[in-house]
């Protein structure tokens, strides 16, 4: 059976991390490791963490939790404590006040793979974005192509964070470059999809909603920077002409919106 390693990374989430932990527990799929990747918070954050953990292991499920709280270098570097620590199968980010769809989600996306054949070097889906209170806001503009590759991404980030399944021995010999501050899991993707096509592993579409994500977070509330640093990002790995060739249709495009 598939085995799921969920990394949450916190920092003073105490409003937003119930639901995610509640989501987490609810899923039917038994074989699930989730780790909580901690900054030190100075709210009820770890203290909620710690009593899920508790319960977790009183019911006996199929779910393993692991609760960490420690100083960190940022989000990228609890990012990477997370994949350090990672054994599953498959590794997804799962912020605080993120949740899963449904209970069944990632018995889904077990169930979509072939037993005996290779595992592909990434699962990806689509993403709705949900408010404060978890509420549905709406389907995230960007939708993932049919046939995914990291040339995809000359189009932005098609696929949302939350719904990039990684193989986890592709991410532990990917970490994230710190160097980027709000950028750094465009990066990541990129390089990781590079990593399955040297081995010749393929990209599978679930064709399905994976995650219910919260609007907002780090590059939200840091529009300009992000959107400079991505830049930076994609100049890395599509080239300078490419990147301003893109960067002038996305000003079309939304023009043309309109």
């Amino acid at each position: 059976m598939i085995k799921f390693t969920i990394i949450t990374c916190t920092f003073n989430a105490e409003h937003e991390l119930q639901r995610t932990l509640d989501s987490v527990m609810e899923q039917s799929h038994a074989n699930i490791e989730h780790l909580i990747i901690d900054g030190l918070s100075s709210d009820r954050t770890v203290a909620m963490a710690q009593a899920y953990m508790a319960k977790v292991y009183n019911l006996n499920v199929g779910l393993q939790v692991e609760v960490v709280s420690e100083k960190d270098c940022g989000l990228y570097d609890a990012m990477n404590k997370g994949i350090g620590m990672a054994t599953g199968d498959y590794l997804v980010f799962l912020n605080a006040g993120d949740v899963f769809p449904a209970p069944d989600t990632l018995e889904h996306i077990s169930n979509g793979l072939v037993e005996g054949e290779e595992l592909p070097g990434v699962l990806y889906g689509n993403a709705d974005i949900v408010d404060d209170e978890g509420c549905f806001i709406r389907h995230r503009r960007l939708q993932p192509p049919e046939k995914l590759s990291w040339r995809s991404f000359r189009q932005g980030m098609v696929v949302c964070h939350q719904s990039f399944y990684a193989r986890t021995d592709l991410a532990k010999a990917t970490p994230y470059h710190l160097k980027y501050r709000y950028s750094a899991d465009v990066d990541w993707c990129i390089r990781i999809m590079k990593a399955a096509e040297k081995r010749g592993l393929v990209l599978k579409n679930i064709d399905d909603v994976l995650v219910n994500y919260l609007e907002g977070g780090m590059t939200a509330k840091n529009h300009w920077a992000s959107l400079k640093e991505r830049f930076h990002v994609m100049v890395a790995h599509f080239g300078l002409f490419t990147t301003v060739a893109m960067h002038l249709w996305f000003v079309v495009r939304s023009v043309i919106k309109r």
